[in-house]
């Protein structure tokens, strides 16, 4: 073979495998999505969140299921035009409770009037009981303003008013959420967070005497994580004032529930990722030292960042995700399953598990408020009372 043709040979077989080379990489490369956006897979929603009333007035944060399915809602007066700060739905209205007259707050007779309800729940006895934070858009407590009321739902009228002395609910207290074991004590014991970033802990309420007292305060298990952020739709949640630097979130204590069989008392601050429980006995023994009760503390491991907590009679444990519009349920075998997941529910609050059968739970957009976008209200209503079905039952400790 000449020189000359081998040479062209060769070269025409190195430029015929650069094209084979070339064509491969051109055929692998994309060559643009023509794919609609709404045809693009998304992330797909769990179960199905019944709508059960829509607020149009003030945001709403506790809600409550008599066993003859009568619902109670509450409004704390956190900057909104709150006019009755709790009510009862009817036809899907709120209707002031347990009347009219009790909703003017007064600094005065300020143990006689209602100043803003963080929490309402239904006992095992079936009565209605009202925790009044005692603190009006966020200013310290007032005095004989804490208080926590029962009413009976045969009459609706006050059977009983606990207001909380200077040395329970401090200055910066803010009173949460509250559960009952009817057994312990003459009359029953109530427990309730103080969700305050400073100095959280537990309260504990003799119903006979009206007697209460504090635990667990600034236990490592009612305080906030010093640096906490979650992602809330997408965006970092701080508190983001109009002029200043933003901050993490600072609550404490919050979701409450109590086990089965009364023995331990589960929690959780709402800036954390932690869920701790306490032994109930110890909580409710005055002679008892603080450091004999803090060693009953459990870490109960980690679960998502939560503000409700709720149980059920087979000691299932039902906890919010606001930021994964999405509500849980930790079985006794510690493990997790989603309920429900939806976009709409944005920012699930309290949860109330009644006789029907049903969880039900508020979605308020808490996170969308002024304080957190530099004084912008992003908030859009309706705010949400949604229910889940779980065909469970309430703890009745009676």
């Amino acid at each position: 073979m000449p020189t000359n043709f081998f040479a062209i040979f060769v070269l025409m077989a190195i430029i015929s495998v650069f094209a084979l080379s070339v064509s491969a990489q051109s055929q692998s490369m994309p060559k643009g999505c023509k794919t609609e956006l709404k045809d693009i897979p998304a992330t797909k929603t769990v179960g199905n969140p019944e709508p059960v009333a829509c607020f149009y007035g003030p945001m709403p944060t506790g809600v409550t299921v008599s066993r003859e399915g009568r619902i109670f809602v509450n409004f704390p007066r956190w900057g909104d035009d709150v006019r009755f700060t709790v009510a009862e739905l009817r036809n899907g209205q709120p209707i002031p409770f347990p009347n009219e007259e009790i909703h003017t707050p007064n600094r005065e007779k300020a143990a006689e009037t209602l100043l803003s309800v963080q929490s309402v729940v239904i006992d095992p006895k079936n009565r209605l009981w009202i925790l009044d934070t005692g603190r009006v858009e966020w200013a310290p407590t007032v005095e004989r303003g804490a208080k926590l009321i029962g009413v009976d739902l045969q009459t609706n009228k006050i059977f009983k008013a606990i207001i909380f002395p200077p040395t329970v609910a401090l200055p910066q207290t803010y009173l949460n959420d509250v559960r009952f074991d009817l057994r312990k004590g003459e009359e029953g014991t109530a427990y309730i967070t103080d969700s305050s970033g400073e100095n959280p802990g537990i309260i504990v309420v003799d119903l006979k005497t009206g007697n209460s007292m504090r635990r667990l305060t600034n236990h490592e298990s009612t305080k906030p994580l010093p640096d906490f952020v979650s992602l809330v739709e997408g965006r970092p949640l701080m508190v983001r004032p109009p002029k200043g630097t933003p901050q993490p979130i600072q609550v404490g204590a919050d979701g409450i529930a109590i086990s089965s069989d009364g023995k331990r008392l589960y929690y959780c601050p709402l800036s954390s990722w932690s869920l701790y429980s306490v032994s109930t006995d110890a909580l409710a023994e005055p002679n008892l030292p603080d450091r004999e009760v803090e060693k009953t503390v459990k870490d109960e491991g980690a679960k998502v960042a939560s503000d409700g907590l709720e149980s059920d009679s087979e000691n299932n444990l039902y906890v919010t995700s606001y930021d994964h519009n999405a509500i849980l349920r930790r079985k006794p075998d510690n493990s997790y399953e989603t309920l429900v997941f939806d976009p709409r529910i944005l920012w699930p609050d309290t949860l109330s598990l009644a006789h029907d059968g049903y969880l039900y739970f508020t979605a308020n957009q808490l996170h969308r408020m002024p304080r957190f976008h530099e004084g912008k209200d992003l908030r859009e209503k309706p705010y949400m009372l949604f229910r889940i079905r779980v065909d469970a039952k309430p703890v009745l400790l009676k």
